[in-house]
């Protein structure tokens, strides 16, 4: 499944991104933290997977369900602000926060320091496995 993703605003990556894993293993990872380049005007979502953090996401990052939910623990101010498809998707995610945001939708708008957590359960349980 392709991947619906803005475009980006700049060509080389001026922003870094430290992600948490609460179950690094289940994405893939060895370590439970990351920091990764991004490009200012990319999504959270797209982002991650160029850094090859497997963030869930089902619906092919149109805001279809809520398999890439993550919380934002710093740096909520140099992102887009959620729009009204987002806020009605994002309640469906289990264990919703304050800070609860879709990767998929999460724009990032400024350089700075940004902090995402993303939750043990970010997981698609249908998700077939290659073969």
């Amino acid at each position: 499944m392709s991947l619906n993703r803005p475009t980006p605003s700049e060509e080389e990556p001026s922003v870094q991104i430290k992600f948490t894993f609460e179950d690094p293993h289940a994405m893939g990872q060895t370590e439970s933290k990351k920091v990764i380049p991004a490009r200012l005007g990319d999504s959270v979502l797209g982002a991650a997977l160029d850094a090859g953090i497997e963030v869930e996401h089902a619906c092919g990052g149109v805001c279809a369900c809520s398999t890439c939910h993550i919380y934002v623990k710093q740096g909520e101010s140099l992102l887009s602000e959620a729009d009204d498809d987002e806020l009605d998707r994002v309640e469906e995610a289990a264990g919703l926060q304050m800070n609860s945001r879709l990767s998929c939708r999460t724009v990032i708008e400024e350089n700075g320091e940004i902090h995402i957590i993303v939750p043990a359960w970010n997981r698609n349980a249908v998700k077939e496995q290659p073969h």
